[in-house]
């Protein structure tokens, strides 16, 4: 059982004129886990279970200054407002002296598949514990997210492997209208297929025996995506279906809907490349693992199913640098988000049709943000910056104090820079 607990406030003002303002917040999770060897208890060679729950609480203070992109507090949402959400319920099976590991049930796509173990060093959601573009479609579930499925990992090599997963995705597993518990198994909502597929390798390099680790993968799905995304009528969709965004008391002409919006698409993807290297090896006592590492995060979307098109982020973490603090890290990341080209068409149209009400309107003031997908104004790119210190204050508890930048918050340039104070903290219980 364990506890995350992130807090962050703005040190920088908002754009003025948009209802935005200058703020802080905290958000956290607590967390139960339960592992079960079943050859300890029962003999069965190699077979263990799995069930993780969560309660969550709170917002990401960046909401205040106009970013939904990448929010300053990952540790937030889908946990369903209840005291205890399910999420892993799963049983895997490891064989052939760890050659082969097949895992089924409840699962999260993104645990075993774009995903590292320095990610969550951090406490921007841009990249921690996933890529964030890869949150753009329901799809590729993403903790605390999770469908039914299976994952086989095999390894034909000790320094390679190869994975491959089968998921039905579910509509509404963020929401808490069809999952607010996470105990809804009947998959009324079963929408299509994921067949996600992974190759990596782990190498050694050197007489130090650094490691590394590179992952490059894939995952289409056939499931049916309406994103809002703008498509002009053509041969294929010349009955233009619509999306309805905000009401907008000054809008003129089309009214609030944006023509060519909410096209079906039934096939969509993803793409990834993820490498981390260790570059140098700190020897000390208390952390053998401990190094200087330097990682390098690529993901793509299909662009006419997302509303971000690429994210690109690099950074480094230092564990054990300091002979007196063995286990403490420092690290340092940057990340760059850019949209697709069909969101910025949607609400290149909205500007031109007049959707958008005058800056210092009511309709600011009470909270509105006209554009799709909550936007004050065209989104093209944005990037975060972001440096903390994780202090191992004593067995189980860290406590890492946190700085973060925003280049255009939200991919927004309408918006200013904001800069932002925090500090990340975690205790485990038992």
């Amino acid at each position: 059982m364990d506890n995350t607990n992130e807090f962050a406030g703005a040190i920088t003002s908002p754009t003025k004129g948009l209802g935005l303002k200058q703020g802080s917040s905290n958000a956290g999770q607590y967390s139960l886990e339960n592992d079960i060897d079943w050859n300890k208890l029962a003999g069965i060679r190699g077979f263990q279970t799995h069930i993780i729950g969560v309660g969550r609480y709170g917002i990401p203070a960046s909401r205040m200054f106009g970013d939904n992109v990448n929010p300053s507090q990952e540790i937030y949402g889908g946990g369903g407002n209840v005291v205890f959400h399910l999420i892993h319920f799963y049983g895997e099976e490891t064989l052939w002296g760890g050659r082969l590991n097949i895992a089924a049930g409840r699962m999260s796509t993104n645990t075993d598949f774009a995903n590292s173990p320095i990610y969550c060093n951090f406490m921007n959601n841009a990249f921690c514990g996933n890529p964030k573009a890869v949150t753009d479609t329901y799809t590729r579930s993403s903790y605390p997210g999770t469908s039914w499925g299976a994952r086989v990992r095999g390894r034909p090599t000790d320094s390679t492997y190869i994975q491959v997963g089968i998921y039905f995705p579910e509509r509404g597993i963020y929401g808490v209208q069809e999952n607010r518990t996470g105990f809804k198994f009947n998959g009324a909502n079963i929408s299509g297929v994921l067949t996600p597929i992974e190759i990596g390798w782990e190498p050694e390099f050197g007489k130090a025996k650094l490691p590394g680790h590179y992952k490059f993968g894939f995952a289409p799905d056939t499931s049916d995506h309406y994103l809002g995304v703008y498509n002009p009528p053509n041969r294929r969709n010349a009955w233009r279906t619509r999306m309805t965004v905000p009401n907008c008391p000054t809008c003129q002409g089309v009214g609030d809907e944006v023509p060519g919006t909410g096209i079906r698409r039934n096939f969509n993807w993803g793409l990834w490349f993820l490498a981390d290297q260790m570059i140098m090896k700190n020897k000390t006592a208390d952390t053998l693992e401990g190094g200087l590492v330097a990682f390098f995060d690529a993901y793509w979307n299909k662009a006419d199913t997302a509303m971000r098109g690429k994210l690109y982020a690099f950074g480094l973490v230092d564990t054990g640098f300091w002979a007196a603090r063995p286990l403490d890290t420092v690290g340092i990341s940057f990340s760059y988000t850019g949209s697709s080209r069909y969101t910025r068409d949607a609400q290149r149209f909205q500007i031109a049709h007049g959707m958008v009400p005058a800056a210092g309107s009511a309709y600011y003031q009470s909270g509105g943000a006209p554009l799709m997908w909550g936007s004050y104004g065209e989104q093209r790119w944005g990037g975060t910056f972001e440096a903390t210190y994780r202090i191992h204050v004593m067995r189980g508890v860290t406590f890492a104090p946190d700085f973060q930048y925003f280049f255009n918050p939200g991919m927004q340039r309408v918006l200013k820079d904001a800069a932002m104070l925090g500090f990340k903290s975690h205790i485990q219980l038992f």
